[in-house]
């Protein structure tokens, strides 16, 4: 494997592992808070169980995104000297702000896991509302620093040095709110959606059903907020990448010809030799109007820029192309759900609408890893958008494609180990976190 290709690999793999935990670490606290708040207000039982567990969960994945983030910072500056030499003088205060974060975040989980009866009741519950604010702020800041490199701002560019350094303005760039603000929808969509099919899963099976209802039905909801939230966060970051990258949005779109009133594609063959999309579904004139709301706007296309500035166009617009269907399919069953729940309360508890959950257990992820393609290929081949080249930022060291062979087989550990710890926390359900079951009023009487 080439070098250069290899240590691209590497970032994807390890990014495609790290923003899952990332994403969880965002919301599952406060699904956990909510359950905790819930519990509170009620004295029902099965809520303290349900935060309980909900809680070893976080823990779990909190421990494993810490390993994996550690990692990615490591490679930063092992791959790519060439850009942290130069970048990291400039948007290194969201990494050191998100490092800030990241304490706070272990600190509130550590009084949380252990402050049951300890503490007072509410600032218990604050402990564990505090886990999900860091880890909102852990990867709002991430994502800040990841838009700096499609909207680098904060410095002067001149005769090959950066100078005249404003951090401030580097972390506040122009893409880094449609950026935070779609990621942050997105996690909520992703993580409410495999929480919610894991229990639809636990409900079939006829285990535990009503702890496993009340805990579907609350992951259900933070499911919904981001799968109609979705398309509006989705709506403005289109807007941005029209203003900030238009060659971006040309590869997502596989436009070719600049031209006004352009159609919005959906599916379609790209191809590049020819500068045709072949076999595609075309909405006339909806492009123009979603990036400028304008029918008859302008849109750039791809024969617009140099030739060696395209990013790769399948892998872009086949990853945005996912990204919008398992999107539109996860509002389609959020809308199913809204509806159940109002007027077919009956269909609740029905296998074949636990069955439309569960499998959609994976779609969220699979958008947003689709996404997060379109942002990263979509930049390439800049590093920095415009001013540095992926391939002057690589490190001269060779032999990355061992180190790409050694971490891939890390995350392949890492994703064993908690498959296996996930799985036992479910299995211990009975025993130890609900308390409508015999298993658990027998161990309590023995304790």
């Amino acid at each position: 494997m080439d070098d250069f290709i290899a240590a691209r690999a590497q970032m994807a793999l390890s990014l495609g592992f790290h923003i899952i935990f990332a994403c969880v670490g965002m919301v599952m606290p406060f699904l956990m808070a909510f359950a905790h708040w819930k519990y509170l207000k009620t004295g029902n039982e099965i809520y303290k169980g349900l935060t309980k567990a909900w809680s070893k969960g976080v823990a779990i994945l909190f421990a494993t995104g810490a390993v994996s983030g550690t990692m990615l910072s490591f490679e930063l500056g092992l791959l790519w000297p060439g850009f942290m030499k130069h970048a990291g003088p400039i948007f290194g205060m969201p990494f050191s702000l998100e490092g800030t974060a990241f304490f706070i975040e272990a600190i509130a989980i550590g009084f949380f896991l252990y402050g049951w009866d300890k503490f007072n009741k509410w600032f218990h519950w604050f402990c564990g509302f505090l886990i999900g604010l860091s880890g909102l702020a852990s990867g709002i800041l991430v994502v800040a620093a990841n838009a700096w490199m499609n909207s680098p701002s904060g410095f002067d560019y001149i005769n090959g040095e950066y100078v005249n350094i404003d951090p401030i303005k580097a972390m506040f760039n122009e893409a880094w709110f449609p950026q935070a603000l779609h990621m942050t929808v997105a996690a909520f969509c992703a993580t409410g959606f495999a929480v919610a099919g894991v229990h639809a899963y636990l409900i079939m099976r006829k285990k535990n059903v009503e702890f496993h209802t009340k805990a579907f039905r609350i992951a259900a909801a933070f499911a919904l907020i981001g799968a109609f939230g979705a398309p509006l966060s989705g709506d403005v970051a289109a807007k941005s990448v029209a203003e900030r990258q238009p060659i971006k949005l040309a590869a997502m779109e596989a436009h070719f010809e600049t031209e006004k009133g352009a159609a919005f594609v959906l599916g379609g063959i790209p191809d590049e030799e020819k500068g045709v999309i072949n076999y595609a579904i075309k909405i006339p004139k909806v492009l123009s109007f979603l990036v400028s709301n304008d029918f008859n706007a302008e849109v750039k296309g791809l024969n617009d820029f140099p030739r060696d500035e395209w990013p790769p166009i399948a892998v872009v617009h086949y990853s945005f192309q996912i990204m919008i269907f398992f999107g539109v399919v996860m509002i389609c069953i959020g809308s199913l759900y809204l509806y159940t729940f109002f007027f077919k309360k009956h269909w609740l508890t029905k296998n074949w609408f636990l069955k439309i959950f569960f499998f959609a257990t994976p779609f969220g992820y699979i958008a947003l890893e689709a996404g997060w393609t379109v942002t990263e290929v979509g930049r390439q081949p800049w590093i920095i958008y415009g001013i540095m080249r992926t391939a002057d930022a690589v490190t001269p060291m060779p032999g990355i494609q061992y180190s790409f062979y050694f971490f891939t087989a890390i995350f392949i550990s890492l994703s064993l180990i908690i498959i296996f710890l996930l799985r036992r926390q479910i299995q211990m359900v009975p025993r130890l976190y609900d308390p409508t079951d015999e298993q658990f009023n027998l161990k309590n009487k023995k304790s």
